[in-house]
């Protein structure tokens, strides 16, 4: 069960980058922004996950204020998911990701 639950946060952590490329490609302006929108926004997300949500990130913080930041990262991703289009998506990305951290924490594997 805890292998599974780890597989999956991964899939989630790879949706969310997913949703920030996504976003960046559907923006409302000429494709040199949308390229680099769509570049740069799941870039940036990456960056804040691996120094600090990360289970080796770079900037060590204290159980709350990383899940504080876990859960900034997946709210922005669901809502770059709905300015897409994709509410429903959106909210089930949030939704999975904390069914799937509350089960893991419930586990004692707190990531």
């Amino acid at each position: 069960m805890r292998a599974a639950l780890l597989v999956g946060i991964f899939l989630l952590e790879l949706a969310l980058l997913a949703a920030a490329g996504l976003w960046g490609c559907t923006l409302d302006a000429g494709w040199p922004v949308r390229l680099l929108a769509g570049l740069s926004a799941p870039l940036i997300l990456a960056l804040v996950w691996g120094l600090f949500c990360s289970p080796r990130a770079t900037v060590p913080l204290p159980a709350a204020a990383k899940l504080g930041a876990q859960a900034t990262c997946f709210l922005a991703g669901g809502t770059l998911l709905a300015l897409t289009g994709h509410p429903v998506a959106g909210a089930a990305l949030v939704l999975f990701w904390s069914l799937t951290k509350t089960l893991l924490t419930r586990a004692g594997t707190p990531i």
